[in-house]
């Protein structure tokens, strides 16, 4: 297996961040209440985790051991105020659906964890795929909990789309289930923790199946009979 090949299926599927390594429960359980909004929370942490991981990579032979979290640190917030900045100035009402958890993802254990773990010891090419990665899979689990939670919330997908595409998107909004009144407890924070403890059971449920052995069917010899003399 290929150091890209095992950076994909880590980052999405047997380490991932969310399902996985529980790593940024906050702002997994907290913004999830539509997909919009998990959608977009994810692709800012994605490009946050591929520019801070590839910085920490080019400065891993520079940085001394002893200061390297508060560096790591430091870069991770100039990249946030970054994003924060260009939500502010382009997506300013998803910026406000967000709230302070833009901010906090310099405190996300899975973007620091990933800078220290990984980024610090490999060079920039497997430091930029394994954000990339591990930002995809954080952006997946943030999806698939606020799907969930909107369709038996609300009774609908892609709700508010045009947050992030603006208003010709208003069209994406799909609305599963009419007349719906909705089920309170997956939009309020409890039903956070029942949504994020089904999916991981479901996933959990698939690498039991995954890796259950392949039945052997019996084999059955056929001999040939002997001939009778005549």
């Amino acid at each position: 297996m290929s150091q890209y090949t095992q950076i994909i299926r880590e980052g999405l599927w047997s380490n991932n961040p969310g399902f996985v390594q529980l790593l940024g429960l906050c702002p997994l359980l907290a913004v999830t209440g539509t997909l919009i909004n998990g959608l977009g929370l994810g692709i800012a942490t994605t490009l946050i985790m591929m520019a801070s991981n590839v910085t920490v990579s080019l400065i891993r032979h520079i940085v001394p051991n002893e200061i390297r979290l508060p560096v790591f640190v430091l870069i991770i917030a100039s990249f946030v105020t970054a994003v924060e900045m260009i939500l502010k100035a382009f997506y300013y009402d998803l910026y406000l659906a967000l709230g302070i958890f833009i901010p906090l993802i310099v405190t996300n254990c899975s973007v620091i964890g990933r800078a220290e773990a990984f980024a610090s010891k490999q060079p920039v090419n497997y430091a930029f795929f394994d954000g990339l990665m591990m930002g995809l899979g954080f952006t997946f689990a943030l999806v698939m909990l606020g799907g969930l939670r909107e369709l038996l919330g609300q009774g609908t997908l892609f709700a508010q789309a045009e947050l992030m595409f603006g208003q010709a998107a208003q069209w994406m909004t799909i609305t599963v289930f009419e007349n719906y009144r909705g089920f309170l407890l997956a939009a309020l924070p409890p039903g956070a923790f029942f949504g994020l403890g089904l999916l991981i059971a479901l996933k959990n449920a698939i690498d039991r199946r995954l890796a259950r052995p392949i039945e052997q069917q019996p084999i059955t010899l056929v001999t040939s009979q002997p001939q009778s003399a005549v």
